[in-house]
């Protein structure tokens, strides 16, 4: 909610500020400006992405505006889902956890836990390297150095619509530039008439300029920053995962696997020792 928070400040600000220095709002209403400006901004995007990163914008943009994203209960859930998953583990077996890998979406372990088993990329991200656990004689730190190379391409891929949109709010004064002078051009050809009309073209040429640097700095840069945000939240939950593995590899028990998991979390999201200890127990 703070995205719309800022939005409206920045509206109100820059909107207030203009109409105290005498300005008319009505003037800033050029909707051929903003069709040049964001037209030409969202033609560039579909050509300077490809159709992944555009629908991957498309599902993320909506976290980064009204949040959603990860959260303290998400991060909760993730550690009891790792603690319940490594405690069977020590108490059965590690071959005993192979059907809950195979099938998430029917085992008792993974269906505890039905808002983190939507998150299909960490759901598949987990069992691809529980099942290298399971069928593999690897090092801890073969292990270690695995996940921390798919983490990786991760982040790169989780980060590519926050560098899409940044490019976006780069390109934005420069179509505001264009749109500017299509419309001294049209002025151009106003030559001899009243000078009113002349004021009124120039005017809204201006308008471009003012909307395109406007665009870019007060939302599009920001959303791509927000858009970023999202992304290192997700990425945390995939290095609490590899900390309770790499833990459980050594051969810790799954109290202190997740515990070293819970060390990952930033301090704003990261659930109190107690808090955990509640949550686990109440699963």
């Amino acid at each position: 909610m703070l995205f719309i928070v800022g939005a409206v400040v920045v509206l109100v600000c820059v909107a207030g500020g203009y109409i105290m220095h005498g300005g008319v709002l009505g003037v800033l209403w050029q909707p051929s400006e903003f069709i040049i400006i964001f037209g030409a901004a969202i033609g560039a995007f579909l050509i300077a992405n490809s159709k992944h990163v555009v629908t991957e914008t498309g599902k993320t943009l909506p976290k980064a505006i009204f949040g959603g994203g990860t959260s303290q209960k998400l991060y909760l859930d993730l550690l009891g889902l790792l603690f319940d998953i490594f405690n069977k583990a020590r108490r059965e077996g590690m071959m005993s956890i192979e059907a809950d890998i195979e099938v998430p979406a029917e085992s008792g372990v993974f269906t505890r836990y039905p808002t983190l088993l939507k998150n299909n990329r960490i759901i598949e991200f987990l069992t691809d390297n529980l099942r290298i656990m399971t069928t593999s004689n690897l090092a801890p730190h073969e292990i270690e150095a695995m996940i921390d190379t798919e983490i990786e391409t991760q982040l790169h891929e989780l980060s590519e619509p926050s560098h899409a949109i940044h490019r976006v709010a780069d390109a934005l004064p420069g179509f505001g530039i264009v749109a500017a002078v299509l419309g001294i051009v049209i002025t151009m050809q106003k030559l001899g008439g009243p000078p009113e009309a002349l004021g009124q073209s120039v005017a809204a040429a201006l308008v471009g300029t003012f909307v395109g640097i406007f665009a870019a700095y007060g939302f599009i840069g920001p959303m791509s920053n927000r858009l970023q945000e999202v992304a290192d939240a997700e990425i945390k939950m995939f290095e609490c995962i590899k900390a309770a593995i790499v833990a459980t590899s050594n051969g810790l028990p799954p109290q202190m696997a997740v515990e070293f998991a819970r060390k990952t979390l930033y301090s704003g999201e990261r659930p109190s020792f107690s808090e955990l200890e509640e949550h686990i127990r109440s699963r």
